[in-house]
């Protein structure tokens, strides 16, 4: 129903027969979920007469986003991140956007953000010798690492180093560190049996073991750290 919304938000003229025929399914599952749309308060207006349309009014949702916890928390983050690199533009308004997300939550999950922001760490820059080699890890490994990391579960992973020699290692993902633009997990690694830092793209795949895992302080990482000027 997302995808609805945002078409009938942005399309003049949308009727229930095209939107069936564009999504894919019956015109009665389009007029159910106009229904179920209506019923959430969405503001649907429709043509009367022949070639009648719906359209969901353009200043619907301004103020009205609904955020699932774990959206809500992803954003915290990434405005945190944000004010982190000090980016003069288009920061004027996130210190606003960041109090109300925090307003809605409880006591109790205020207090997990707060755990999960300390836990996000902003370096220097990373060197044009290192951005020169860096790329999109996999959308599966992003997905599998970032649920690790917010859960404290060990995650296994197929690691690939500079020389190309891959290994497989059963890591602990206690810490993220950002080296604009590179990724990296800070963890224990199982297979060292100590702290080891791992560039996000160089990951070839990661899987959730179910484990989960105590946090150790951030002064246990010290060398795999070191030499980092270290924010947030």
């Amino acid at each position: 129903m997302e995808l609805l919304a945002v078409q009938l938000k942005q399309d003049a003229h949308c009727t229930v027969k095209d939107l069936a025929l564009q999504h894919g399914v019956s015109a009665r599952t389009i007029a159910r979920d106009l229904s179920l749309m209506r019923e959430q308060g969405m503001q649907i207006d429709a043509d009367r007469g022949r070639g009648g349309g719906v359209r969901l009014d353009r200043n619907w949702g301004v103020g009205r986003m609904n955020l699932s916890y774990a959206e809500a928390v992803d954003l915290l983050i990434s405005i945190a991140v944000a004010e982190q690199m000090n980016s003069p533009m288009f920061l004027a308004s996130l210190g606003s956007v960041q109090r109300q997300l925090v307003a809605s939550f409880s006591l109790d999950k205020r207090n997990k953000v707060n755990r999960l922001k300390s836990r996000i760490l902003i370096g220097v820059t990373a060197s044009t010798y290192v951005q020169a080699s860096a790329s999109a890890p996999p959308k599966r490994v992003v997905q599998a690492l970032h649920q690790a990391f917010i859960d404290q579960e060990l995650l296994q992973i197929r690691y690939q180093r500079e020389d190309g020699e891959t290994s497989e290692r059963q890591i602990a993902p206690h810490y993220l560190l950002l080296k604009y633009p590179i990724w990296y997990v800070v963890a224990f690694d199982d297979l060292r049996q100590g702290p080891r830092t791992f560039r996000c793209d160089r990951m070839l795949s990661a899987v959730k073991t179910g484990t989960h895992f105590s946090l150790l302080p951030k002064e246990e990482f010290g060398p795999s750290l070191a030499g980092d000027d270290l924010s947030m």
